[in-house]
This record gives C-alpha cells, sequence and structure tokens, in this order.
C-alpha cells in the first residue's frame, strides 16, 4: 500500500499450511531455458539463505519465461518460499481498484470528471471541486492517511469504512487540485467507498466477483476474504537482531488502496486479461494508461493506478507496493509482450523489488543494464569531484571524498558510495542509476547528470561542499543526561543509550544511527544528515532532517 517512503504499513504473522495442503498452479512451458537461466543467476544473489525471499515470474509473448521461489516463506519457522505462496500485494491493489472504477463508468454509473460530492455527498471539499479523476491520478489535495503523524497507532484498529473516512476528511486541502502530484492513499480510500456506493457490494466482494473470480484469479483476494487453501508467506521486518516478524496491520486500513493478496501465478492471468482487453471497453483502456496532464501542462507519469515511463527505452508501465511486512513490484513492456512480477515477503533489510524486476525485464526483452567494472582513481581525481550540486530550492546533492571512496548525500537522506568506472562515470551498488560529471573549458568540474533509467537529470554545481561537521568530546556522564525515550509521534519512539563514549539513537523499526556531538546540546546524525537540538533541561528534542522539524518530548 505504501510508496513510502513512499507507502510501509505492518504485516500480521501469516499462518503457513502444510506444503502438501497447497494448490499449485500449473507451469507454462520455459520458451528459452537459456534466457531463463541468464534472469535467473541475476537474480538468486539477491536473496540469501534463511532470510525473507520472493516469488517470480516472467512472461514473455503469452508464456512462462521462468517462474521461482527464493529464500524463506517464514524465517522462524524455516519455510521454504514456494512459487505459488500468497503475498500482500500493497499498493499494487491499486491498479485493481482502478479498473473497477473504470468498469462502473463504462456501465454508465459515473464519469471520471464527476465530482467526489456526487457520490459522497457528505465529504467536505473546503470549496475544492475534486473529481474521480484527481483520487485516480494522485491530484486531489487530499491529506493521504497514512502520512498523519498517529497513523501507526491508528492502523491497528479495525474500522469501518466511515469510521475511516471520519479520520481524514476534515484535515486541510494540501493544494488545489489538479497542480500537483502528490501520491495518495487516501484518494484509493474514497474510490473503494465509492464501489460500494455504486454496486451494492462490499469492496471486497466486487472485486472477487467482478474481476478475480471471470479471470480465474482464484488465490487473489481482499485478505480475509481469501476463498483457497494457500501457502500464505510470513511478513518479515529487519532489526537489529536480524529479520522478524513484520508490525500487526488491521486489514481494514488499507482497503481499496493496498489490502489485496496475490500470486505471481495470479498476477499473470490478470496481465494476460489487460493484454486481451478484457474488462473494459478499448477507449478506457486507453484512458487508464494515460499519464495525467497537471493545471500547468506537465505530465505526472502516473495514469489510473500505474506508472508510465520507459526502461532501456522501451514503454513501461508498472506500479510497486510497500505494505508492512511485504514489498512488491510488477512492469508490462507491451510492445515486447513482457511481464514480470516479484513480491518479496520482508519490508525493509532487502534490495528493492524494483531494482530487481526491472533488471529481469531488461534482460527479457534483450536490453540488459549495463555490467560497470569499477577502476580506481587517486584521491586527488576524486577531490575533483567535491561540492554541492543544487536538486531545487530546498534541498542539493553533497559530493565528498571520505579516504579513497566519493560520498554522495542528498539533504536529509542517506548517503551513497559513487564507484568510478571511468575518470568522470561512477554507478551505484543495487541500483541502475549512474552518475556523469562534466567540465567546463578550463578542466573543472561544473555539473553532475544522474541517468536514470527513464531520464537525465542535471545538477549545476553551486559551490565547495559545506565543511565537515567538527565534533566535540563530552564525558560519559554528560552523555548520560541525553540517554531516554523521546516520543517523535504516537507509537514511534526516539531511543537513545549510550555505548562507551558514544551516544546511538535507534528509532522504532530503524537502525541505530551514531549521535555525533557538535556542541553540548547538538548532535549530528551523518547518516540521514540530520541534527538533533536538546532544549536545556533534556526534557524535548528537536529532529532537523531535510524541510523537516520534528518536536519530541522525552518519555
Amino acid at each position: 500500500m505504501l510508496k513510502l517512503s513512499p507507502l510501509c504499513l505492518a504485516a500480521l504473522l501469516l499462518l503457513q499450511l502444510p506444503l502438501a495442503a497447497v494448490h499449485a498452479a500449473p507451469v507454462a512451458a520455459v520458451v528459452d531455458q537459456a534466457l531463463a537461466a541468464r534472469i535467473d543467476a541475476l537474480v538468486a544473489p539477491y536473496y540469501k539463505p534463511g532470510q525473507p525471499g520472493a516469488t517470480l515470474i516472467v512472461v514473455k509473448n503469452g508464456k512462462t519465461l521462468l517462474r521461482k521461489a527464493y529464500g524463506m516463506a517464514d524465517v522462524e519457522h524455516q519455510v521454504a518460499m514456494r512459487p505459488e505462496a500468497t503475498l500482500r500485494l500493497g499498493s499494487i491493489t491499486k491498479q485493481f481498484t482502478a479498473v473497477a472504477i473504470m468498469m462502473l463508468a463504462d456501465e454508465g454509473k459515473l464519469a471520471t470528471t464527476d465530482p467526489i460530492t456526487k457520490f459522497l455527498p457528505d465529504y467536505p471539499t473546503q470549496g475544492k471541486v475534486i473529481t474521480i479523476e484527481h483520487l485516480l491520478t494522485h491530484t486531489s489535495g487530499i491529506v493521504s492517511y497514512t502520512g498523519k503523524p498517529d497513523f501507526r497507532t491508528q492502523s491497528l484498529r479495525d474500522v469501518t469504512v466511515p469510521q475511516m473516512i471520519d479520520y481524514f476528511k476534515n484535515d486541510p486541502i494540501e493544494f488545489t487540485p489538479g497542480t500537483k502530484h502528490e501520491y495518495n492513499n487516501s484518494g484509493y480510500f474514497l474510490l473503494g467507498a465509492i464501489i460500494e456506493k455504486l454496486s451494492g457490494q462490499s469492496y471486497a466482494k466486487f472485486v472477487e466477483q467482478r474481476i478475480f473470480i471471470p479471470l480465474g484469479m482464484t488465490h487473489t483476494a481482499y485478505e480475509g476474504h481469501e476463498r483457497a487453501v494457500v501457502l500464505r508467506a510470513a511478513g518479515h521486518e529487519q532489526t537489529p537482531a536480524g529479520f522478524g516478524p513484520s508490525q500487526p496491520l488491521s486489514m481494514s486500513q488499507p482497503y481499496a488502496a493496498g489490502s489485496l493478496v496475490s500470486t505471481v501465478d495470479d498476477l499473470a492471468k490478470w496481465d494476460a486479461a489487460i493484454s486481451a482487453g478484457t474488462l473494459l471497453k478499448p477507449a478506457s483502456w486507453k484512458q487508464a494508461f494515460t499519464p495525467y496532464i497537471l493545471a500547468n501542462g506537465t505530465s505526472t507519469g502516473y495514469a489510473y493506478g500505474w506508472a508510465v515511463g520507459k526502461l532501456r527505452g522501451s514503454q513501461a508501465v508498472s506500479h510497486g507496493g510497500g505494505i508492512n511486512g511485504f514489498s512488491t513490484y510488477a512492469v508490462r513492456l507491451p510492445a515486447e509482450k513482457v511481464y514480470v512480477a516479484l513480491l518479496t515477503n520482508s519490508d525493509s533489510g532487502m534490495p528493492a523489488p524494483s531494482l530487481v524486476a526491472r533488471q529481469a525485464a531488461a534482460v527479457a526483452i534483450g536490453k540488459p543494464f549495463p555490467e560497470y567494472k569499477a577502476i580506481v582513481l587517486g584521491t586527488a581525481a576524486l577531490d575533483a569531484f567535491d561540492g554541492s550540486y543544487k536538486v531545487d530550492e530546498k534541498s542539493s546533492r553533497v559530493v565528498r571524498r571520505e579516504g579513497d571512496r566519493l560520498l554522495m548525500q542528498r539533504t536529509g537522506r542517506r548517503a551513497v558510495e559513487l564507484i568510478p568506472f571511468s575518470p568522470d562515470n561512477f554507478f551505484v551498488k543495487e541500483s541502475t542509476d549512474t552518475f556523469t560529471f562534466h567540465r567546463n573549458a578550463q578542466g573543472q568540474v561544473d555539473q553532475v547528470t544522474l541517468h536514470a533509467d527513464d531520464a537525465d537529470i542535471v545538477f549545476p554545481r553551486t559551490g565547495a561542499a559545506p565543511a565537515p561537521r567538527v565534533s566535540v568530546t563530552l564525558g560519559q556522564a554528560a552523555l548520560d543526561t541525553f540517554v531516554g525515550r523521546y516520543e517523535l509521534k504516537p507509537g514511534f519512539v526516539l531511543a537513545l543509550t549510550r555505548d562507551g563514549d558514544q551516544l546511538f539513537g535507534q528509532a522504532t523499526g530503524q537502525p541505530r544511527l551514531l549521535l555525533t556531538p557538535v556542541s553540548r546540546s547538538t548532535f549530528y546524525v551523518k547518516q540521514i544528515d540530520g541534527e538533533i537540538r536538546f532544549d536545556a533541561g533534556n526534557a524535548q528534542l528537536t529532529l532537523l532532517q531535510g524541510v523537516r522539524t520534528v518536536v519530541a518530548k522525552r518519555l
């Protein structure tokens, strides 16, 4: 459900059934064993023995090229992952919700241009006109309920649809609808409510009866409404002690924005139905895959439940999902008739499914991402790239040499190592992005270009990198005065502990970070480019990270 951060809700530890009781879907004939082996060799190293795993399907020209499982379905009980395992989809759910809306449109029950108050007359739009299309394209300006400060605590409660809408409906509209794209789970929650009102069925029953059963998607359902005995993968999260069960979640909360569970086999059936033009009129399918254009004429790159872009120069329609315990990604390449779905059962501590799935898709279409071989550059050569490179008015990318490594850190984010593969070109581990530094006529570096898969983005150099923060020495007794628990928001606590002469902070569900004192009351958190300031009595702290400022009271 969460793009988060973008979108990570937490998963219930799912029941494991005996493998003999699990219905295995038939496997289509492999069309190219050599190609399948290349994809398998690319994917397998990402998933380690004894750790959470993944299920993968790669379909080409309507036939299964590769269908395989990696890692564990349940780390605690040492149950191996199986290709037929059922996992949470997270925000891949949104494309099913969008198609359900378009089915109702094809029946004449709504138009995407209709204001939502036509169907939800009591919804307070605060003088704005919010349409069905605004909800579909994340351009409504409505606050996303999963981003509210108390959502982590709220997410444990079973709620009705009206109760959840009440939770966010009175929050101020963030921008004029249609002027900005801001990923939003509230919009898709409201779409679920509209589906229920117009169909007379629950959201779970509508998608079951109108989509899953007709398409033979036996193992796809709103979680808790399954129709078949399945092997359910357990959800995991990374902790300092290793991978453990993920945080609990009431599945009444993600609803039409992220509540579905499925298998890669069923997702392949879903893609086949899309390719065949099933369920919707041709014009509606075209509309569903057309990116929304903002009021200023720029494209959002997002259509109705799908992101639309490029992969190795080919048109790609994709979406990911992040929900507590699970992370997912699926991409379709219409021209090459390739579909890749990758479902993983951990929400942290593993490679992004988008990275792995897109690499697999690139191999499947014969356009693999380049493999770069690292070279060694001397410290003087690396020093030439030192600088601050402007991203926008509020953030920049700072490049510094540390020893024999070159690091880049965007404002408020973790630093990444830039690894040279030529004098001016660098790659990043576990990423398909590369960076090229450009020089002016005098040979000085004046800008850097990010080569993303579907775009090149230039960041001009604005000056030298800021001087590194100078630390001060605080004794153990002084550090002990900061030790304690500070509430960043309900259910989300930053715990400070001392280890020897160092102070560490660890937020709920996050790794432990070193806090470096730069004054008697201020600490720098290098890993996230953040700063923590304590008030005079250490009764509260203020966390500054990027454009965010969070005050946390001591518990």
